[in-house]
């Protein structure tokens, strides 16, 4: 009894795993709930299947919760979009989908990777900055409401 109390308290762990084409619709959906400007399916359909374009996914059972797709090219990768579905935020699991998709990037000869993020969005700074995150400049009124991008870059070994 004491055993079955225990998994349904526990806290469920994300499977993070490379996405493929079929995770478009699902990765549109997360993409949708988490950003003003979405993008549609068609485009990540498109995303995933440039062989420049590395995506990963979070998913907890047969849910998808998460993504991080980047775009590598001459030795750098630019992470394009990385979200967590709303109602999964807070609970830990960006940071594995993050820690795997640098070590995938870095294994294909990835030397520094970059970003740009939000000023005002304190959680994903702070994702980004104890992963090892600098930033290296600083895109004024980049998004809309007129906040600024942070340019963040992090070299990978």
């Amino acid at each position: 009894m004491m055993n079955f109390v225990m998994r349904l308290l526990a806290r469920p762990e994300p499977i993070v795993s490379e996405a493929r084409e079929h995770d478009a619709v699902a990765i549109a959906a997360v993409h949708a709930a988490s950003f003003q400007r979405s993008w549609g399916e068609d485009e990540f359909h498109r995303l995933i299947a440039d062989r420049s374009v590395v995506t990963h996914r979070a998913t907890v059972g047969r849910t998808l919760i998460g993504f991080i797709l980047s775009r590598i090219t001459a030795g750098e990768a630019e992470i394009l979009s990385v979200a967590i579905a709303p109602a999964r935020r807070g609970r830990g699991f960006a940071r594995p989908l993050l820690d795997l998709h640098l070590r995938r990037l870095a294994g294909l000869g990835a030397r520094a990777v970059f970003l740009e993020v939000d000023e005002h969005n304190a959680p994903a700074c702070r994702l980004y900055r104890r992963a090892g995150f600098h930033q290296v400049g600083r895109r004024k009124g980049y998004y809309d409401g007129g906040t600024a991008a942070l340019v963040l870059r992090r070299d990978l070994g």
